[in-house]
């Protein structure tokens, strides 16, 4: 090597592996048995990504660069004999790709480190390589949770004759996983033809496209399972569980010339019928616990007025089965007093005709329950009700005096005690009951029929 005897480049701690937005340190060592005449030295760290149109080929034909950085650690001298050590720094940046190497192309990260020296003499260089590791964390993958299934129909044709048809299913028990984990595949195959099917088998397959002029795409398979044949007239479920080896994730976040994909491929080889079943590949695994919960149904809503209803063509005479719909032609009975009856009872009132246009109303639900309909039903909403007691603040009218609240109308339908929304405001002709409050009670029961046809 002549005057110099040792050109190399070490990182701290022997560090070959960094993410991105790392620090990468280390020193460039140059040991020299002569002295040497240099005009400088520069260490040079750059990322890029190549890609090429024969395999294993350096003569890239399509290159992305993601950084280039260099550094000068010493000027024009002359470089004494002994060991010299210069220690230099970069940053990695966060939109690095992770490191690659496939039959077409690669992701590459180096280190290189240069001496120039004076005209006619030799220049010295070296480098080393680093790999770079963006973790692809499958939990942030979207529409990752769940299985991956798949099915297809293949007509069965045997010497040229079509004996029937084949059905094969196929699903695997998630969408993601990482190197080490197992995946479950299941397969059903129902064999609807005159003729036994070739073996199954199920593969781990990896593609790898290179994004040039004409696109080229490499395609392996990584593992390879078989399973039995499927009889004429049978129905077969296959399980099989493939490990997961090391390999490089699916998403290369960052690099725009490689595009890396796995899936399972299920296949039969007679007929020749097949299924993909995408899947991912990342560095950190699936957690149930970050799986989003699936939305439960809200039950129906039960129908509640966003107003006070209006009681205008509602058969009062369910809200309280204890108190009778009142008879209409018949002398007021015996009141009843009024400590028996409490104020948090409803108010009742004589049966409701099907008057639906009364005052803009719309009959309320029978399915509800007598407390739901208690509660939507204010005491105000009626005027009258035969020995009904209301709380102090209630406002009484005298015998014969038209009382300031809503009043019934001729098919003594209960009103709502204000008119609603959007109700017409003209006037809608009104008539009293009769005021069975201040009429005496008889002393002697009527006549009867036939006494007063004698009469």
């Amino acid at each position: 090597m002549g005057k110099l005897q040792e050109f190399v480049i070490t990182f701290d701690k022997n560090k070959v592996m960094y993410s991105p937005g790392d620090p990468i340190t280390g020193t460039v060592t140059i040991k020299l048995v002569q002295p040497l005449q240099c005009k400088a030295i520069k260490v040079n760290c750059n990322g890029f990504c190549g890609i090429t149109s024969k395999v294993n080929d350096t003569a890239w034909t399509v290159e992305e660069q993601y950084f280039n950085s260099t550094i000068s650690v010493a000027d024009k001298g002359t470089l004494k004999q002994g060991e010299h050590t210069f220690p230099f720094k970069f940053l990695i940046p966060d939109s690095a790709p992770t490191s690659f190497e496939g039959n077409y192309g690669r992701i590459i990260y180096r280190v290189r480190a240069f001496i120039d020296t004076p005209r006619f003499a030799k220049d010295y260089n070296t480098e080393k390589a680093f790999y770079l590791l963006s973790l692809l964390n499958l939990n942030e993958v979207p529409d990752i949770w769940g299985t991956c299934s798949s099915a297809v129909t293949q007509q069965f044709t045997y010497m040229l004759v079509k004996t029937g048809t084949v059905v094969l299913k196929a699903q695997t028990d998630m969408k993601g996983y990482t190197p080490g984990q197992i995946i479950q595949v299941t397969a059903n195959i129902h064999n609807e033809s005159g003729k036994t099917t070739g073996n199954m088998a199920a593969s781990l397959m990896q593609r790898v496209t290179y994004e040039t002029k004409r696109p080229t795409h490499d395609v392996r398979t990584i593992v390879d399972v078989e399973g039995g044949v499927v009889k004429a007239g049978k129905e077969v479920e296959w399980k099989e569980q493939i490990i997961v080896p090391p390999l490089p994730q699916s998403s290369l976040a960052g690099c725009d010339l490689i595009k890396i994909e796995y899936y399972i491929k299920v296949n039969l080889k007679s007929p020749d019928v097949m299924l993909t079943l995408p899947i991912h590949i990342g560095n950190v695994s699936l957690d149930k616990k970050l799986q989003p919960s699936k939305k439960a149904t809200p039950p129906p809503a039960e129908h509640t007025p966003a107003s006070a209803p209006d009681t205008s063509t509602t058969d009062t005479s369910a809200l309280n089965p204890k108190l009778p719909p009142h008879p209409n032609p018949k002398p007021a009975p015996r009141p009843t007093p009024r400590s028996r009856l409490s104020i948090n009872n409803s108010p009742s009132a004589p049966p409701a005709e099907d008057h639906q246009g009364a005052e803009g109303g719309t009959p309320m639900n029978d399915g509800f329950t007598n407390k739901r309909q208690s509660q939507l039903v204010s005491p105000n909403a009626f005027s009258y009700a035969p020995g009904l007691f209301f709380s102090q603040n209630q406002q009484h009218h005298g015998p014969g005096s038209v009382p300031s609240g809503p009043m019934f109308s001729e098919s003594t339908v209960a009103t709502a005690p204000y008119p609603l929304e959007g109700a017409s405001s003209m006037p809608i002709p009104l008539i009293l009951p009769p005021d069975y409050g201040t009429s005496a009670y008889p002393q002697e029961a009527p006549p009867s029929y036939n006494e007063s046809c004698n009469t």
